[in-house]
């Protein structure tokens, strides 16, 4: 009986005269490697690796983060209320914003560690890149409703009550700067950390205008000066948001991640042993974290074996960071595909 290899560009199938031969290696127990060679005019070869999914433990810092922060956001809110402080009533509704983008960026680990199955064979990864969609879509609303109150209370000034506005907003330094601490360690790794911490950033920096703004609004009476920050914590959060919504909107349409150089990768293919050509060069991110690669590898001097391929495998994953390699070795003159040769 043959069997079939998918994969997100190309599909075949192996006749009964076919012979495979299986490497397998474990960087986990859910990373495993494996290479196929098969006889005939042309030869297959196919090398995985399997990135870890995001740990459990990113689950727990996101619960920890939307507690603490919930609890300061209705103290925010209640403070800014009783002391007619625009700026603090601004900031939380922000922080309302990140308490809810924490949620959706915790929902999206979730997904990230939900299993395959027959029908999502690449698991629930992608829930983590739509939250991160809604994230910034979350903020940029929050960014617009500060900027439209602060215009109009610049207009109309009201009177603030300073003391309460400095108290509260240096606690809101403390908390979003515990929270930027827990989500730091893996903000270089999945976008969907990297967006809660700037979040958070963004927040103690905020807290830290508004704590200033109080003082001078105690020491001069100034009361425009309160939505003043307001509008200058639309600006600083709306810049940020636009950065961060054009990075989860390009992974979302399987850009290249900005972490790795496409060329870069096309030249190391190119140069190892045996490789007379390359064509069908695809890298994609799995969701927030994973990377995924898949090419044609022309050799035409025969099928380099299992060795090669999983030393092409560690290679990219050394490298490049790229976790699931997908290698196809055509040892014919032809590809036995419709595939755009060299792109």
């Amino acid at each position: 009986m043959g069997t079939s290899d998918r994969h997100p560009d190309h599909d075949h199938d192996h006749g009964p005269d076919h012979a495979h031969g299986h490497a397998h290696g474990h960087a986990d127990d859910r990373a495993h490697g494996h290479a196929h060679a098969d006889s005939g005019d042309h030869a297959h070869g196919h090398s995985h690796a399997h990135a870890p999914l995001p740990p459990a433990g990113q689950r727990r810092v996101f619960a920890i983060g939307i507690a603490i922060n919930a609890a300061f956001v209705a103290l925010e809110a209640w403070a800014g209320w009783y002391s007619g402080s625009l700026a603090l009533l601004s900031d939380a509704g922000h922080n309302l914003g990140d308490v809810l983008g924490l949620a959706l960026a915790w929902l999206g680990a979730w997904a990230a560690q939900r299993p395959t199955s027959a029908r999502y064979t690449w698991g629930w990864r992608r829930g983590a890149l739509l939250a991160a969609l809604l994230n910034a879509a979350l903020l940029g609303v929050a960014v617009l409703a500060i900027a439209w109150e602060a215009v109009r209370r610049l207009g109309e000034p009201a009177p603030v009550d300073a003391g309460i506005v400095v108290g509260v907003a240096a606690a809101g330094i403390v908390v979003n700067g515990v929270t930027a601490w827990l989500l730091s360690r893996g903000r270089h790794a999945d976008v969907n950390v990297r967006g809660a911490f700037l979040h958070m950033v963004a927040d103690a920096a905020v807290s830290a205008g508004v704590v200033v703004g109080g003082l001078v609004v105690a020491a001069t009476g100034w009361l425009r000066l309160d939505p003043a920050i307001s509008l200058g914590i639309a600006a600083l959060v709306g810049w940020s948001t636009v950065s961060f919504a054009r990075q989860s909107l390009a992974l979302s349409m399987d850009a290249v991640p900005e972490a790795i150089d496409p060329d870069a990768v096309e030249r190391h293919l190119r140069q190892m042993p045996g490789v007379a050509g390359l064509h069908d060069l695809h890298v994609w991110p799995l969701g927030s974290s994973g990377v995924a690669l898949s090419a044609h590898l022309e050799m035409p001097q025969g099928h380099p074996g299992d060795a090669f391929l999983a030393d092409a495998r560690a290679s990219l994953e050394r490298g490049f960071g790229i976790g699931h390699v997908t290698l196809q070795v055509e040892t014919g003159a032809d590809c036995p595909q419709d595939c755009a040769r060299d792109r």
